[in-house]
């Protein structure tokens, strides 16, 4: 009998069966959640606490007799004369809102004209060998001499009136942020210059994206340094032959013997100070977002 032909038969090639286990997930940056974002918005008013527990020591050290109230009277009376200053004109010390007005009019011009110059020395002197050396020893000498005892000499050269006080208070205002941002800039790490230089950068670009940036940090701590030195040289500029403002009503308060008006003038001094370093930590926490995971825990 003739053999039959046997045919073996090829299933087609079938596609593998894919694994039930589900592929590996990266692990990426936690999100902060809603509840946590609201935590750190709220966190602002822990900074009150202790001020808030500084004045309540003061009520209760004034309300025991253990200060004399010839000396030191308590923030409740204080308070009181704060009112009457703010509702009353005065005619030996005219009103609180008055004298703050002026205060911070001198404020913002010696602040942004002592500003606008340490930047651009700054700028000069951090990206320059030359200009370092044609810049930073005047202002190293400059640093050294006694603020406050220029005053007599600006009198001399400038006279009584505004002129002084609007330089004296630009030139506590520049050598900090200058001396912070000059070390800013020298702090810059080299290889980012380096690798920004290859990458193809422009002078301009690199200041831009680099060098600016690299020098931000310590710039703003330069910042917060020359708000508290301007803040006190207009204490002292206003003393000084000044007819209005807060330095004004602490002369009168000295001439008087009204404490409850010195404290007033220093109590605003001290609120007024705290704004403009609040302001300069709103804009820290702005610009440097990258650090913020740092304080989270």
């Amino acid at each position: 009998m003739p053999k039959t032909a046997q045919y073996t038969t090829f299933a087609p090639p079938q596609a593998p069966i894919a694994s039930a286990r589900p592929a590996p997930v990266k692990a990426g940056p936690a999100k902060a959640g809603p509840a946590r974002r609201r935590r750190r918005r709220n966190h602002w008013w822990y900074r009150l606490i202790s001020p808030i527990a500084l004045v309540l020591i003061w009520q209760l050290v004034c309300s025991a007799g253990l200060i004399s109230a010839q000396k030191l009277q308590a923030p409740s009376q204080v308070w009181r004369t704060a009112v009457s200053l703010v509702t009353h004109n005065s005619p030996a010390y005219g009103t609180l809102q008055d004298a703050m007005l002026v205060s911070l009019q001198r404020m913002a011009i010696g602040f942004s004209v002592g500003a606008a110059v340490a930047v651009v020395f700054a700028l000069i002197a951090g990206l320059s060998r030359l200009g370092e050396n044609a810049v930073d020893p005047p202002l190293q000498i400059l640093r050294t001499l006694p603020l406050f005892g220029l005053i007599p000499l600006f009198i001399v050269w400038f006279g009584i009136g505004e002129l002084p006080k609007i330089i004296l208070i630009a030139l506590g205002a520049a050598i900090p942020l200058y001396l912070n941002m000059f070390a800013g800039i020298r702090s810059v790490d080299a290889k980012l210059v380096e690798g920004a230089q290859t990458l193809g950068l422009s002078r301009t670009e690199l200041l831009r994206h680099v060098i600016l940036p690299g020098a931000l940090p310590q710039t703003l701590v330069g910042l917060r340094q020359s708000l508290g030195v301007a803040w006190l040289a207009l204490v002292v500029a206003e003393q000084v032959n000044a007819n209005a403002g807060l330095g004004f009503l602490i002369s009168q308060g000295t001439q008087f013997l009204n404490t409850n008006v010195i404290m007033v003038a220093l109590v605003v001094y001290a609120i007024l100070g705290l704004i403009t370093d609040a302001i300069v930590r709103l804009l820290e926490r702005r610009a440097l977002t990258w650090r913020r995971g740092l304080l989270e825990n």
